[in-house]
């Protein structure tokens, strides 16, 4: 079967999406507006970019409902801050409640009993039940469109990165003490340590 996006209406162009890019990791990403008023949120669209400079990008698409901008973008647009708390399992369902599209002035982290931390190099604070944080500086917002199913690039340089001292372990962060949640399509999630296997990259074709 052969598909041409252009022929798809949004939504579902983003169900080829999520259903082929999987499982993607989650994005808590906590932030606060110019007076102080904390938001967080989770995108799975997220990944990595560089190590020098440390660099990390997510994708915060457009409301369904009529292309406005979330909140978590309005954000950082403003105060070009924002923290990356990555989920583990423990704390999926304080994850899940955040996806709600609360209205701008409520602190999704308290409607989902979480505990605010402060950072040390930006104001938004970090997620106390997370066991990883990454602090970043806005680096770069690039935006593809203002309609429904439209999104933004919002890239950000790491300025400090917080790991649970149980999780780092010669340098490395020990993923099975983690227990990082991946988002697969629909409603679904998984556990990334359900099932591994490893594979020595090699060097040279032999």
């Amino acid at each position: 079967m052969e598909i041409t996006p252009e022929t798809l209406e949004w939504r579902d162009a983003y169900k080829l999406l999520v259903g082929s890019i999987l499982p993607r990791p989650i994005a808590f990403v906590s932030t606060m507006d110019e007076n102080g008023t904390v938001n967080a949120a989770p995108f799975s669209f997220f990944t990595a970019i560089c190590a020098d400079p440390m660099l990390i990008c997510f994708s915060p698409m457009r409301r369904g409902t009529d292309g406005a901008k979330k909140d978590t973008l309005v954000n950082i647009e403003s105060t070009g801050q924002f923290v990356v708390n990555i989920v583990s399992e423990r704390i999926a369902e304080q994850m899940n409640e955040c996806a709600i599209e609360f209205a701008p002035e409520i602190d999704e982290m308290e409607e989902a009993g979480l505990t605010k931390e402060p950072s040390l190099k930006v104001k938004a604070p970090r997620i106390k039940e997370s066991l990883v944080h990454l602090e970043c500086e806005l680096h770069q917002v690039l935006d593809f469109g203002d309609t429904p199913g439209a999104g933004s690039l919002v890239i950000g340089r790491v300025v400090l990165v917080h790991v649970n001292d149980e999780l780092f372990e010669h340098g490395r962060i020990n993923t099975a003490k983690l227990q990082p949640v991946g988002r697969m399509a629909g409603n679904l999630f998984t556990d990334p340590m359900a099932k591994t296997f490893e594979m020595i990259r090699k060097t040279e074709k032999r």
